[in-house]
């Protein structure tokens, strides 16, 4: 997905506009919660996630979701990571 699909997605999924993110290589942050839902393209590098004991590696294209306060980890790629994220308040 390019990053227009990517906004018209997030506009018709009532996200707000996107932020961009940089993440050092060979990065990584161990596990985290969010108080908030993300959606996220990658633009250019690579994004490890970890969930439950699974690990899915994301790269340029490709799109990641994390739910409100998702226990996960990341490990960022050799060249880092570059992606757009757009991060929805829960409505709870």
């Amino acid at each position: 997905m390019d990053r227009e699909e990517f906004i018209y997605l997030l506009r018709r999924e009532a996200y707000p506009e996107p932020e961009e993110v940089h993440r050092d290589p060979n990065g990584h942050l161990d596990n985290h919660t969010h108080p908030f839902e993300v959606k996220a393209l990658v633009l250019s590098g690579s994004i490890d996630l970890m969930f439950e004991h699974q690990i899915k590696t994301y790269g340029p294209g490709d799109i990641f979701h994390l739910e409100y306060e998702q226990v996960h980890a990341e490990t960022y790629g050799p060249q880092g990571v570059h992606y757009l994220a757009a991060r929805k308040q829960s409505t709870f």
